[in-house]
């Protein structure tokens, strides 16, 4: 068994390991900040142990807008460092680190005065000059200007009448849970303890009040277990002030901004090009998302339930009536398959928030206090990768010393190494299997180098690779391989962050669910009573996420 598979049988064995003895670090969230910072720990030889309350990317990091960008509109706030070490981020991931998962994609900002040209094209030419300067730019395609007549080969969709040019650049679609899951995986292949659905219930101290580790329930089980660490990195997003409360400190506090998002029918919206288009108090964006577009986002004050985000009415009549205003023909609810809403972890201003959270710093923090202590907060999702490296640098002199140099920036995560060559066996795979290469280059698209794995149980019954009725396309193999090697505890956890069935069909996939949880109950070693629970809890969730 690989070290970066996550089965059963591997967090039963990370739970021993946890309680036994004193490790460099235990990392509280499993996000892609948490999973970047037990990546780069463990790559640099420490002891690390990841603790997530629920799913891997169960919060924020599954809910993004599913883009690894620069952050133009970041521009207009000359915040000039955060876009550039983005754009840098970007293009080494697109390169290096997990080309599989994150390609670049071109988007179009459409013009609609013609004051904009002007304004706008020094903008995109900005953005387009610092992505080349950060020397990491792995074959991204020049921004460029298009006219009338461009503008409808390129986007047919949009309104000549209120569009006259556009100016096209590149930046990167990712799938933003696989993603996480991978940097998770990576950093158990490096000997990181991986452990989702265990809750820290209390951060301990020692007399000086310096933080000597933590205890947790493992929510499978019910039972507690203590978890003694030399450092505890805080990297729980929203809930990272109750992390560090726990420990007696409370030095920032989070303005969570929420974020919706729709996905669209692929034939609601004509167009070779995701948009990126001007909105009533920030930018809203379309993009291309497996067959289907992505519209978002919002960028509101949140003060609700911070587990369970939602779109709301107010949410989907924003995104749909700016989007249609520059498009011929309009999208309607009747195009729409679903929603999500997702909550970004921005430090809040010294004393008031601020009247919209779009003004917000997306730059991270790294805070060294209760001692023991480092919590990193704020950032935007490209930026995990350094975000990650400087909590691991500012835990340095809690663990005795200087540390070696962190090898992230070239490392690749779980399924990037050798994912082209498979994708030049496609037809191949496709005559073997009997799957439609389409389905294939999907999937090519998720796994990268592991496809062939995922598809080999097949080899013995061909009907693992017969799409599941309901389920948006998905095949059992796919299922399966959630459990056996990605960690999902959940029948939720399979068909919202593993797959995508939740959010890519209208009924969230609930016919599907009864056969997902038969096909994975053996292997997660579910009873009769749990596998109706499980289909139970996941017809009656309150999945506002969808639109029924």
């Amino acid at each position: 068994m690989s070290l970066s598979t996550l089965s059963p049988d591997a967090r039963r064995e990370a739970l021993a390991a946890a309680s036994s003895g004193t490790h460099d670090m235990v990392v509280v969230g499993g996000g892609v900040t948490g999973a970047g910072v037990a990546l780069d720990a463990a790559a640099r030889g420490l002891s690390v142990i990841l603790l997530e309350a629920g799913d891997l990317a169960v919060g924020t990091s599954s809910r993004s807008g599913k883009i690894m960008h620069g952050g133009l509109r970041y521009l207009e706030q000359f915040n000039f460092k955060l876009v550039f070490g983005a754009l840098r981020e970007r293009d080494r991931t697109i390169k290096t680190l997990s080309p599989h998962l994150v390609k670049h994609e071109p988007f179009l900002y459409p013009l609609t005065k013609q004051w904009e040209k002007p304004y706008v094209g020094a903008g995109v030419g900005l953005y387009d000059a610092m992505a080349t300067m950060s020397k990491a730019t792995g074959g991204a395609p020049h921004a460029k200007y298009l006219g009338r007549k461009a503008i409808a080969r390129e986007s047919p969709a949009l309104d000549p009448d209120v569009v006259i040019a556009g100016l096209q650049y590149p930046d990167g679609r990712m799938d933003d849970a696989r993603h996480t899951l991978a940097v998770a995986r990576t950093a158990a292949e490096y000997g990181a303890q991986v452990i989702p659905y265990a809750k820290v219930t209390a951060v301990h101290t020692a007399s000086d009040g310096r933080v000597t580790g933590v205890r947790a329930e493992d929510r499978e089980t019910g039972t507690s277990f203590d978890v003694s660490a030399k450092v505890v990195v805080n990297a729980a997003g929203v809930w990272a002030s109750e992390i560090q409360k726990m420990a007696g400190a409370h030095t920032f506090s989070i303005a969570p901004a929420k974020g919706a998002h729709l996905i669209v029918r692929g034939d609601a919206f004509d167009s070779q090009t995701g948009i990126l288009a001007r909105a009533e108090d920030s930018v809203i964006i379309i993009r291309k998302w497996f067959g289907h577009w992505l519209l978002g986002t919002t960028d509101t004050p949140y003060d609700g339930d911070i587990n369970n985000p939602v779109a709301t009415r107010d949410d989907i009549d924003y995104l749909m009536r700016n989007i249609n205003r520059i498009l011929r023909r309009k999208i309607t609810e009747d195009d729409l398959l679903g929603t999500y809403a997702g909550l970004r972890p921005l430090l809040a201003p010294a004393g008031n928030h601020a009247a919209t959270t779009s003004a917000l710093s997306r730059d991270h923090a790294t805070i060294t206090e209760p001692k023991g202590m480092v919590t990193i907060v704020g950032g935007k999702y490209t930026t995990y990768r350094p975000m990650a490296e400087d909590a691991v640098d500012a835990a340095a002199p809690l663990l005795g010393g200087s540390l070696p140099d962190s090898p992230t920036a070239t490392l690749p995560l779980v399924g990037a190494t050798g994912w082209d060559a498979v994708g030049n066996r496609i037809p191949v795979l496709a005559e073997q299997y009997g799957v439609p290469a389409a389905t294939l280059q999907r999937m090519l698209y998720r796994y990268g180098a592991e496809l062939p794995d995922v598809l080999a149980p097949a080899g013995e019954d061909a009907s693992l690779v017969k799409p599941v009725d309901g389920a948006a396309g998905y095949l059992p193999v796919e299922f399966l391989w959630a459990v056996t090697h990605e960690g999902a505890v959940t029948l939720d956890d399979v068909l919202s962050r593993r797959t995508h069935v939740a959010i890519e069909t209208p009924d969230a996939g609930v016919p599907a669910a009864s056969r997902v949880a038969e096909l994975v109950a053996p292997v997660l070693g579910w009873d009769q009573a749990r596998q109706k629970s499980e289909v139970e809890k996941y017809e009656t969730a309150p999945r506002l996420q969808t639109i029924l």
